[in-house]
């Protein structure tokens, strides 16, 4: 005859209605076996002996997204920018540059027809973090007259000197910074030659 005792609460439920009363006896206990998973049966099912196997691949944990924030500009500039002309100068000693260096930007201004009215002039040496876009947030760039500022610290791709390049409906010159310019007559000269397709 088969072993009758089962420790099930739902069956035991059935059969006792009244208070039952837990004594300890250690001459019988319920027949327990144990759960074993025999070797023969894991290594003929392949599927199996994968999930045992297999390691728990640990998630990543999720980073909260850092907010970015915009920075607010309050650039200081000469000149109205009535036409949307930025010229930047990179000086970190002078408020434009050396006196031979405003010279020239003075005299290249108004060779081009240009009052202070028509352009904001900007020397950059004071906002070494700006980019392209930080400027023209502020100065809605029809045109880009960069003294000593390269394309590449303005974070743009590359231009070639002295020359005049689009990007958008931003024109761009980028030349060299204004003190060195004005001792650079080759310069001057490719400079020169650009600035009278702006006429």
């Amino acid at each position: 005859m088969a072993n009758q005792l089962t420790s099930n609460a739902e069956a035991l439920r059935l059969f006792f209605t009244e208070d039952v009363y837990l004594v300890k006896d250690d001459s019988q206990n319920a027949f327990i076996e144990p759960v074993t998973i025999k070797a023969d049966l894991v290594s003929d099912t392949p599927a199996i002996e994968s999930i045992i196997n297999e390691e728990v691949p640990s998630l990543p944990i999720a980073q909260e997204p850092k907010a970015v924030y915009q920075k607010e500009w309050n650039f200081e500039s000469l000149g109205k920018n009535q036409k949307g002309i930025l010229i930047l100068v990179n000086d970190g000693t002078n408020k434009v540059s050396s006196p031979q260096g405003t010279e020239l930007l003075r005299k290249l201004v108004k060779a081009i027809e240009l009052t202070n009215n028509d352009f904001a002039l900007v020397n950059y040496a004071n906002y070494l973090d700006a980019n392209f876009d930080d400027l023209n947030k502020v100065f809605s760039c029809q045109l880009l007259l960069s003294f000593g500022v390269s394309a590449k610290i303005l974070g743009l791709a590359e231009q070639a000197l002295h020359q005049m390049s689009t990007m958008g409906q931003t024109r761009m010159i980028f030349t060299t910074n204004l003190h060195d310019l004005d001792a650079d007559q080759a310069s001057k000269k490719l400079l020169w030659a650009t600035l009278q397709q702006l006429k």
